[in-house]
């Protein structure tokens, strides 16, 4: 039982946060290449290749928690099943 707890634990808080995580990354991201940009505005296209490269690697991440969302919310019983155990 306390293993069902910890996986629904797990699949409810497990996306948000990595969805967070990764708002805050690509936040800081784009911010970061913005003042590049403002400084050195030649180098504009450079900076512009990086960021794109950098929030793909980001998005990617959080595609692979939406991912293991799935996996894991497929090994959690049925809320029915867990009434009759708990009766």
């Amino acid at each position: 039982m306390l293993y069902l707890m910890a996986l629904a634990l797990a699949v409810g808080l497990g996306v948000p946060i990595a969805v967070l995580s990764a708002a805050i990354g690509q936040g800081k991201a784009a911010a970061s290449a913005m003042e590049g940009i403002a400084r050195q505005p030649e180098a504009a296209g450079r900076i512009q290749t990086a960021m794109i490269i950098a929030l793909a690697f980001i998005e990617s991440l959080v595609i692979y928690a939406l991912l293991m969302f799935f996996i894991l919310s497929g090994k959690l019983p049925a809320t029915q099943a867990i009434l009759d155990k708990i009766r």
